[in-house]
C-alpha cells in the first residue's frame, strides 16, 4: 500500500492519495488535491473513488476539481452527511473486499473511519494527542466520540497506524498510552475540577489538552453533569 498526503497550509486538513493493490482511491478532499492527481499520474493509476469522512467544508473544498478531473469517479459518505456532489450513500461495513467503513460519529453524526489493512483514516474523530470536538455544525455528543474512539478505534491492533483528518499520522498504540483523552477514559489520570467559563457559561475544566493545530482542546463539565469537547479558545480559565 503506497499512502500520499497533502495538508492544507490553512485548514491543517489532510487529503490522501491511496494505492492498493489494483485499486487507487482518495479519502477527503480538503487539502490541495494537484499534488495528488500529479502524483496519480506519475503512478500511472486512475482513482476510482472519493471516500468521505464527513461534510465539513475543510474536507471537502477540493471536492469540485477531483470530480472535474476524473468523470464518473465514485463519491462516497454517510447517508447522514450533506455532502453535494456525493453519487453513493454508504451505511458502515465493508466498502469493497479488504476496506471497511466504521461508523464513528460525534464530531458529525455520519462521521467514517476507513479501515484497511493495518492502516485507518480517522477523519475528525482522532488526532494524534487530541479528538474531535462536539461542538461543531453537525455534531452529537460527548458519549458518541467517547464510544468511537475507546469502543471502536481503540479496539482496532495498536500497531494500526491513524491518518487523521488533520497533520501527523500516529498509532493506535501509541494514542493509547499517550493521548490525555484516552488515559482519562481509562481511569489512569485525574480529571481537573478548575472552574472555567465557556462562552460566559460556568462550567468545570476536566481536561486542558494540546491540540493538533498548536492551540489547545478542552474538556468541560456543565453544572448538570454533562461533558462537552470544545476548543479551547471558547474557554476563559480562571
Amino acid at each position: 500500500m503506497q499512502i500520499e498526503r497533502s495538508m492544507s497550509d490553512g485548514f491543517l486538513s489532510n487529503t490522501y492519495l491511496v494505492v492498493e493493490d489494483d485499486r487507487a482511491y482518495f479519502v477527503d478532499a480538503g487539502g490541495p488535491v494537484e499534488p495528488l492527481i500529479a502524483k496519480a499520474d506519475e503512478l500511472g493509476v486512475t482513482p476510482s473513488h472519493v471516500l468521505l469522512t464527513h461534510h465539513h467544508h475543510d474536507h471537502v473544498v477540493d471536492l469540485p476539481k477531483l470530480t472535474d478531473r476524473y468523470p464518473g469517479i465514485e463519491v462516497l459518505a454517510h447517508p447522514d452527511e450533506p455532502i453535494e456532489g456525493v453519487t453513493r450513500r454508504i451505511e458502515p461495513g465493508e466498502v469493497w473486499p479488504g476496506l471497511t467503513a466504521l461508523h464513528t460519529p460525534g464530531h458529525t453524526a455520519g462521521m467514517l473511519s476507513f479501515h484497511t489493512g493495518d492502516v485507518v483514516f480517522t477523519g475528525d474523530t482522532l488526532f494524534k494527542g487530541s479528538v474531535g470536538g462536539v461542538r461543531a455544525p453537525g455534531s452529537t455528543s460527548f458519549e458518541d466520540l467517547k464510544h468511537s474512539i475507546m469502543d471502536v478505534l481503540m479496539k482496532l491492533p495498536h500497531e494500526t497506524v491513524v491518518h487523521p483528518g488533520h497533520t501527523d499520522p500516529t498509532t493506535i498504540g501509541d494514542e493509547w498510552e499517550s493521548n490525555a483523552f484516552v488515559r482519562l477514559w481509562r481511569g489512569l489520570d485525574e480529571e481537573g475540577t478548575e472552574s472555567c467559563t465557556v462562552e460566559g457559561q460556568d462550567a468545570t475544566l476536566v481536561l486542558w489538552a494540546p491540540d493538533y493545530d498548536g492551540g489547545n482542546k478542552a474538556w468541560v463539565r456543565w453544572s448538570d453533569g454533562s461533558d462537552d469537547i470544545v476548543p479551547g479558545s471558547r474557554v476563559k480559565r480562571g
